[in-house]
């Protein structure tokens, strides 16, 4: 499964084309304070994991919903297949011919 972040297009289409605006915005509409780190983290990388609060004040903010944000592919991923591995009986070792014990 693959996870894309969109939150600079969404951005770009309500014309928020900087992160100190998204902040501002974030701020007035939705009443969360976010460093400008973190604002500029968002905008530029695809984060590892999101906040629902904060995904709810960047829905917020810019007046969208969350499939404006990011898509994700739900494709199933194909496994490699692997040849099958052929399990070996151990072998009795004789020792002056007598056999051994079974292990």
């Amino acid at each position: 499964m693959k996870i894309r972040w969109k939150l600079r297009i969404a951005a770009a289409q309500r014309e928020v084309w900087t992160g100190a605006q998204l902040r501002r915005l974030l701020a007035d509409k939705a009443g969360l304070e976010l460093s400008a780190a973190s604002v500029s983290a968002l905008l530029t990388k695809e984060p590892t994991q999101v906040k629902l609060s904060t995904l709810a004040a960047l829905c917020t903010a810019l007046e969208c919903d969350p499939n404006d944000l990011f898509e994700v592919d739900t494709t199933p991923v194909e496994q490699p297949v692997r040849p099958p591995q052929s399990v070996a009986e151990p072998k009795a070792v004789s020792s002056g011919g007598r056999s051994m014990p079974p292990l």
